[in-house]
């Protein structure tokens, strides 16, 4: 909770929680609100935003697509909801811009967090051919390192899981968005609105991990191709797809 002179204002970053939240916003109608949800603003003080990280996702499976040997890449995530499909979908998408013969297997552990779950059906993936896993969820990175394959993160940088493995991955940064929504309450011109782009590549809400010197592992037309991409997505010149459906085949 932010608190001035008044009015206050309610940040959550709990989609689990929106439900009470947008009870209490309701009450409480000259209280701005900015709350994690995958649904609509609320006039007159209910403001949202998502994780819209799919373009660095969409650029992470660009660079999977280069450093997959076998063809098979595995994605172990955590439920199938429009907020995890959009990202693994584009990811998939990514992997087709570079490697358009490649397979992507995806597994839903149907857990938000449990990482000998995931890490099994990691090693699962491997076992069946896959030289490159996407770690959705924690655990992935564990069977990443035991079996020594590249691996992607998620949400932040998580290199340190994995120094020799993670290549990078999407992160998720909130600054814009709060800093936005401040803003506009200090100027007391707050409104309900959804506030996505803050969380996308253009206004700095997504990015991807640094390579921490594992580039040099990657062939130099895929940097190339992805520093393009990241150029024409901030630039507005480069669109991904938004697919909130189940990933095709995934289990």
């Amino acid at each position: 909770i932010v608190e001035r002179e008044k009015p206050y204002a309610v940040f959550g970053d709990s989609f689990g929680n929106e439900e009470a939240a947008r009870r209490v916003a309701a009450e409480y109608p000259d209280t701005p609100f900015i709350i994690g949800s995958g649904l609509g603003p609320a006039e007159p003080n209910f403001a949202v935003f998502d994780n819209w990280i799919h373009e660095a996702g969409y650029l992470s499976g660009m660079i999977a697509g280069g450093m997959t040997e076998s063809g098979i890449i595995g994605v172990v995530a955590g439920y199938s909801v429009p907020e995890v499909n959009r990202i693994v979908n584009a990811f998939i998408d990514g992997v087709a811009e570079t490697n358009p013969d490649a397979e992507v297997r995806v597994v839903f552990i149907n857990s938000w967090f449990d990482p000998p779950a995931a890490k099994e059906q990691a090693l699962a993936m491997v076992d069946a051919g896959a030289d490159v896993l996407y770690a959705e969820r924690f655990g992935v990175i564990d069977a990443a390192v035991e079996r020594d394959v590249w691996t992607f993160g998620m949400m932040t940088d998580q290199n340190e899981l994995g120094p020799d493995n993670v290549l990078t991955g999407p992160v998720w940064n909130m600054y814009p968005t709060v800093d936005y929504a401040i803003s506009q309450i200090e100027a007391g011109a707050f409104v309900a609105q959804d506030l996505k782009d803050f969380t996308m590549m253009a206004k700095g809400g997504a990015m991807l991990a640094p390579y921490h010197g594992l580039e040099e592992n990657i062939p130099q037309e895929i940097l190339d191709l992805v520093e393009q991409r990241t150029d024409e997505i901030k630039k507005g010149l480069f669109r991904v797809n938004v697919d909130e459906a189940q990933p095709a085949g995934s289990q």
